[in-house]
């Protein structure tokens, strides 16, 4: 549960990170190890392609090192794992992540390097979730999700949505806000249509218990995967023993083809500890995606997710969602299905 609660203020800047172990005054590290067990029965109705897309899987799902230095107003980080989203590579070790951060005494600061967005309330790796799949994505496969397209709203883990670049922060007692000028990784800025990618966030926690996030990214494409604008506003709130989150996003594009279209999505999720050892996660979501196809689908979720915490460092996450899967195509009128799932995720 701690874990938990530290991975959430690390996301909102208000923690550097979670536990980590320390190697010296200079270089502390920190990571995981996660691995599953997934089945998923699909309600096929296809009556072009009656053929059912029923899955399980035993996988080990990522394994990740972090080295967080810190050597007086400058701060950075290197991330190292097994999977990479954003390259299409697996089974290989990556740079998910590589920046530093100079801090001015003022608040102010200045990053460069890779890193991930400042947007969504599930943007971050596995031991930071309250439950194993995440709310948008209609595959039902938890993380093993393929690269959303940049006008997709799939939020989701970092690896998916990493960015060179630099950001610029200001940290006051009540709010925090982060500029950040990038581009992907793999574009070519002398391409016609591409250029500098901006990101704008902005956190406030003037009010006891509450953490309220408020944020706009705008990307520059070329060719069909125009340009897109993307705002999210999201909020946890801290009651006792739960902590009630909601989040609403949007995101639009320019483009002239067929997916030309806007994407519209929003979750709500409760988490609830019983005791120091035993919690469970409850989430509704619903997704619109209608530049995806021609004619666009609708998604929802509810998901049940109990919790346990093995030890201090090892945690069981135990799901099911059921799924309604919606298409204006005759053809295709709907793919409901249900989700299991066990996950073990060991930190340190």
């Amino acid at each position: 549960m701690k874990n938990k609660i530290l991975a959430l203020l690390a996301t909102i800047g208000l923690a550097s990170s979670v536990t980590a172990v320390e190697i010296n005054e200079y270089l502390s590290i920190n990571g995981f190890i996660d691995g599953s067990w997934q089945d998923r029965s699909e309600d096929h109705t296809n009556t072009a392609s009656p053929i059912s897309n029923d899955t399980q899987d035993v996988s080990l799902d990522e394994v990740e090192l972090n080295f967080l230095l810190n050597v007086g107003n400058v701060s950075g980080e290197i991330h190292l794992d097994n999977q990479s989203v954003a390259t299409g590579a697996t089974d290989n070790v990556n740079v998910e992540q590589a920046h530093f951060t100079y801090t001015l005494d003022n608040g102010l600061s200045i990053s460069f390097g890779r890193y991930g967005s400042k947007l969504g309330l599930e943007r971050e790796d596995p031991a930071g979730l309250y439950t194993f799949s995440r709310a948008y994505g209609d595959n039902g496969a938890g993380r093993n999700i393929p690269a959303p397209s940049r006008t997709a709203l799939n939020y989701g883990d970092v690896d998916t949505l990493v960015r060179d670049g630099v950001a610029f922060g200001y940290a006051a007692e009540t709010f925090a806000i982060n500029i950040s000028l990038d581009q992907t990784p793999g574009d070519d800025l002398k391409d016609e249509g591409e250029g500098i990618n901006t990101e704008f966030a902005i956190s406030y926690t003037g009010i006891d218990n509450l953490v309220a996030n408020v944020g706009y990214r705008a990307e520059q494409e070329s060719g069909t995967n125009a340009d897109t604008d993307h705002i999210n506003v999201n909020a946890t709130y801290t009651m006792g023993k739960a902590l009630i989150a909601a989040e609403w996003q949007e995101a639009s594009n320019d483009r002239t083809d067929a997916n030309n279209g806007d994407n519209e999505a929003y979750q709500f999720i409760i988490d609830y500890d019983f005791t120091d050892k035993l919690g469970a996660a409850i989430r509704y979501s619903n997704e619109d995606q209608d530049n995806l196809s021609a004619s666009g689908f609708e998604t929802s979720k509810f998901t049940i997710a109990p919790n346990y915490a093995i030890t201090d460092s090892l945690g069981l996450i135990v799901e099911y969602t059921t799924a309604d899967v919606d298409s204006a195509l005759p053809t295709d009128a709907s793919d409901d299905y249900d989700f299991i799932a066990a996950e073990l995720t060991f930190t340190f």
